[in-house]
């Protein structure tokens, strides 16, 4: 199987080409020419098997220049109980006979990105040596505030590789903060950006469009990669976790083979989404696809309209994960929408970088519907539903989750939906301790890491290791740049 650029399907890469390389040189994003199919034997085969074991079922079908053994063995090192807390890796939470909570959140940063950034390290450093690469790869990775710490943590230290991790200075919880500042490992830098997340998503896709940066870089024996969702190494992971649910429900005697199940995701940069559309595209009996947006809504007036516009107020939220206008990876969603029309597809991109807007015609726009719904969730109502939570069944849920929870009800509520659900939380409650604290009635947050004891007490569960621990390290990096600086920065690491 080979991978062809959404801006020019001529490009054609092999998937260790396409791991390494991150990027379409054309700054398109390099995707599967064809999905596989799933049998009803395929699920049914993945009932009562590991985690691990349905990964490398899954990832072979896309991964042809990897043996299953090499899989096996970065599913095992991945996917260990030394780096995860729960011998599930993925489980799911059972609020009533419809509604499943999908826990994303317990590995090594108490966030859902673990989930492929534990993988990605041995994917890419694999690819490398298949490719015959004796240049040094710097990843770029820009963070709206959870996938700068999960690629940190797994790049750390491997041999070949050096990271580069910008995140907006005010966009991120305080303890996203610490757990990137207090980062540790040789060949790591971690630096602010004066702006919001998406200057600094542009900032990075303009780094890998520069021509000359890449070649003085070849000179000093340096590429570019990236460990954001634009890379399929990234993607690929995450599509196990939706047929995994599936596969647990099955087991569990909730559901019938076949049988449709709604999934509710939070997103931002679209990617954990597409992944859960991949596999319906597979064949995994998928409902309805409910996007969740915050205050940041521009994926459901897409969904909605059929019109991209991200000329609109950017909100700092308590979500931030979610605070973005520019989707990336919806540009793979439009390829497959659109029959592979590339140069549409370079069209609408070019639009929305000239424009700041594009609008898909009605063709694209039924396809689009019949697949996807789509609701956002305010300030307001995200405090007010983490409350209701708790309250109502004694379950902690962190902002990113409680916006999932609020549009899946609403949904339910509207359309008269009667489908079993999977809502998906993507980070632990104490990675924004402060704001749940304050949903929960609490006038005095205590100050930096001590509300994590503070939530503790309330609620009567311990604070992650990972999260907990960082009280006893100290702060590397405290860098803050315009995002024209971006560069300098890169420069200096590479010196």
């Amino acid at each position: 199987m080979n991978y062809v650029s959404t801006r020019d399907k001529t490009v054609s890469l092999s998937a260790s080409q396409a791991i390494a390389q991150g990027l379409a040189r054309d700054g398109g994003l390099l995707t599967p020419e064809v999905l596989p199919k799933l049998t009803p034997g395929f699920f049914r085969e993945l009932v009562g098997k590991s985690y691990g074991q349905r990964a490398v079922a899954v990832m072979k079908l896309f991964l042809e220049d990897f043996s299953e053994e090499e899989l096996t063995r970065y599913t095992q090192a991945g996917y260990s109980g030394e780096k995860f807390d729960d011998s599930r890796i993925a489980p799911l939470h059972s609020l009533n006979e419809d509604t499943y909570c999908l826990e994303l959140w317990h590995g090594p940063t108490s966030a859902f990105k673990d989930m492929a950034l534990q993988l990605l390290p041995h994917l890419l450093t694999a690819s490398l040596v298949k490719n015959q690469e004796e240049k040094t790869v710097c990843i770029l990775v820009a963070t709206s505030g959870d996938t700068g710490k999960a690629a940190l943590e797994g790049f750390k230290d491997v041999e070949g590789t050096k990271i580069l991790v910008f995140y907006p200075k005010d966009g991120v919880s305080a303890v996203q903060a610490l757990q990137m500042q207090t980062q540790q490992g040789d060949n790591v830098g971690v630096c602010a950006v004066r702006g919001n997340f998406d200057d600094a998503q542009t900032g990075v896709k303009v780094l890998f469009s520069d021509e000359k940066l890449r070649e003085d870089l070849a000179q000093r024996g340096y590429f570019f990669s990236s460990a954001n969702s634009i890379n399929w190494g990234r993607i690929l992971p995450q599509l196990v976790y939706y047929i995994s649910a599936y596969c647990d429900l099955l087991g569990q005697g909730k559901i019938q083979m076949g049988e449709r199940v709604n999934y509710c995701v939070p997103t931002g940069n679209f990617g954990n989404i597409l992944a859960c559309w991949y596999a319906k595209e597979m064949g995994l009996p998928v409902g309805k696809l409910i996007c969740a947006s915050n205050s940041n809504n521009v994926l459901t007036d897409f969904i909605n309209s059929g019109t991209y516009n991200k000329n609109r107020p950017f909100h700092t939220t308590m979500s931030p994960s979610m605070d973005i206008l520019v989707s990336s990876n919806l540009e793979r969603l439009l390829f497959a929408l659109s029959g592979q029309d590339d140069k549409a597809v370079a069209d609408y991109m070019a639009q929305l970088k000239e424009k700041g807007s594009y609008t898909v015609p009605a063709p694209m726009m039924e396809k689009l519907r019949a697949d996807f719904t789509a609701g956002f969730c305010d300030e307001a109502e995200t405090s007010a539903t983490i409350a209701k939570v708790w309250k109502e069944q004694g379950y902690l849920i962190d902002p990113h989750t409680a916006v999932a929870y609020a549009v899946m009800e609403r949904y339910r509520k509207e359309s008269g939906d009667k489908n079993k659900t999977v809502f998906v939380s993507t980070a632990s409650p104490f990675k924004f301790c402060d704001n749940v604290l304050k949903s929960l009635g609490e006038q005095e947050v205590r100050e930096g890491l001590d509300a994590l004891d503070q939530l503790a007490q309330l609620s009567g569960r311990p604070a992650p290791v990972p999260l907990a621990s960082l009280r006893d390290k100290a702060v590397r990096f405290q860098e803050t740049v315009d995002k024209e600086a971006m560069m300098d920065v890169v420069l200096d690491m590479l010196r």
